[in-house]
C-alpha cells in the first residue's frame, strides 16, 4: 500500500490539498480526521468525484496524540485491511507529520510504508505566519487550550520534517501573485531538501526517508541551503573558542533582527560540557540544553564550538561574524577561568 501524509496549519489549506491529490490520484482514498473541541474527532473518508462517509467519535481525552493513536491509526489499518492500495491520510491541523508517522511506524512496523510526507500551505501567507506571536490554540488552529506552539512552530518543524511542500491555495481571497513567488522563494530557501510541488501531479512518491526526516529535526542541526536567487539568504558561521553569556546575551537581539529562522548550536563559557541548542522562529527565541557534546575522537575539542544558521532578508554575513566574534572568550578571559562568570541564561548544571 502507498500511504501519503499530509499535514497542514488550517483546515482550508489542507482540503485544497486534498482535493487536488484525489484528482491526480483518482483510485486513492482521502482519509482527513479534524479535531473538535469537546474532543469530538471527525472522520471523513471519500474518493474523487465519489460520495463520502462521515463518523464521529469521543475521545476521553482531547489531545493532538490521541487523535492521532485512536483516529488516524485505526483508520489507516481499516483501510489496509480492506485492500486499498493507495491512502491519503489529511491530518488535523497542527498535528505535526512526524507524530502520525511514528505512530504508524509503530503500529505496522518496517520502512517504506510511507511514501511521501506533504506539508500542504499558502505560499503568501507562510511569512506572516512565522511571524504571528499567537499560539495555535489563540489563533484558532487547534482546540487544545495548553498546546504553546505558534504557527511559525509548527510551519518550520514541517518544512524541515516533510520531503514534499505542496502549495495551496483556497479560493478565499484573491490571489496576490507577488506575495505568493515571494512564499515560494521563502519556502525554497527555508526547506532545501523538499521538493516544492505547486501541483499536486507533480508529487513524486517514495522521497520520503525517515530517518533523514528526523536527522533534520534534531536540535541543534544546521543544514546547507542551496542559495534560491531570491531576497532570502542563509548565513552560517562558526565560532570556535566558547562564547561569554553576558556578551552573547546582549549580542542575540542583534543577532536575530531580521531572520525568519535562526538555529544552531552553542557553545556558551558557563556550561562548556553541554551542547546548547538555539531555536529562534519569527519573534520567538529560545535555548535548550541537548546534553553533553559527542566524545573526542582524537586530540581536540570534539565536536564543541557554535554554529549558527541564519535565514532571513538583508542579512549582513560581515556583521553577523563580528557580532559572534565579539563574544568569544578573549585570550585573558580564557587564562583566568570561569568561575566569576554570570549565567543569565540559567544553563549552568547545579549539584545536589
Amino acid at each position: 500500500m502507498i500511504l501519503t501524509v499530509l499535514s497542514s496549519l488550517d483546515a482550508l489549506c489542507r482540503q485544497q490539498a486534498c482535493e487536488a491529490l484525489a484528482a491526480a490520484h483518482p483510485s486513492a482514498v482521502i482519509v482527513v480526521h479534524d479535531l473538535l473541541e469537546n474532543g469530538t474527532v471527525i472522520c471523513r473518508t471519500f474518493r474523487h468525484d465519489s460520495p463520502g462517509q462521515r463518523q464521529e467519535t469521543v475521545l476521553e481525552h482531547g489531545c493532538l496524540s490521541c487523535t492521532v493513536r485512536l483516529g488516524v491509526v485505526p483508520a489507516v489499518r481499516q483501510l489496509m485491511a480492506a485492500g486499498e492500495e493507495h491512502v491519503i491520510a489529511g491530518l488535523p491541523s497542527g498535528v505535526p507529520a512526524a507524530i502520525a508517522i511514528a505512530a504508524l511506524r509503530q503500529e505496522f512496523g518496517g520502512d517504506g510504508m510511507v511514501a511521501s510526507a506533504v506539508h500542504a500551505c499558502a505560499p503568501d501567507c507562510v511569512e506572516d505566519h512565522i511571524w504571528d506571536h499567537h499560539t495555535l490554540f489563540e489563533s484558532g488552529f487547534t482546540p487544545v487550550a495548553d498546546d504553546e506552539r505558534t504557527s511559525g512552530e509548527f510551519i518550520i518543524g514541517e518544512l524541515s520534517f516533510c520531503d514534499t511542500v505542496l502549495a495551496a491555495e483556497p479560493d478565499v481571497l484573491p490571489l496576490d501573485p507577488e506575495g505568493r513567488a515571494r512564499g515560494l522563494e521563502l519556502l525554497r530557501e527555508l526547506a532545501p531538501h523538499a521538493d516544492l510541488a505547486e501541483d499536486a501531479t507533480r508529487i513524486q512518491q517514495g522521497r520520503h526517508d525517515y530517518a533523514a526526516a528526523i536527522g533534520r529535526t534534531i536540535p541543534g542541526t544546521v543544514r546547507t541551503a542551496r542559495s534560491s536567487g531570491g531576497p532570502f539568504t542563509t548565513i552560517t558561521h562558526r565560532v570556535r573558542r566558547p562564547l561569554h553569556p553576558e556578551r552573547f546575551r546582549h549580542a542575540l537581539a542583534s543577532l536575530a533582527a531580521g531572520c525568519c529562522w535562526l538555529r544552531g548550536r552553542l557553545w556558551i563559557a558557563t556550561a562548556p560540557d553541554c551542547r546548547i541548542a538555539i531555536h529562534g522562529i519569527g519573534p520567538r527565541i529560545w535555548l535548550e540544553n541537548t546534553g553533553p557534546w559527542l566524545p573526542e575522537l582524537r586530540p581536540g575539542p570534539g565536536d564543541r564550538g557554535t554554529e549558527l544558521a541564519a535565514t532571513g532578508e538583508d542579512l549582513d554575513a560581515d556583521e553577523i561574524a563580528q557580532l559572534l566574534a565579539s563574544c568569544e572568550l578573549t585570550d585573558a578571559e580564557m587564562a583566568a577561568g570561569l568561575e566569576l562568570l554570570d549565567d543569565p541564561f540559567g544553563l549552568t548544571p547545579t549539584t545536589t
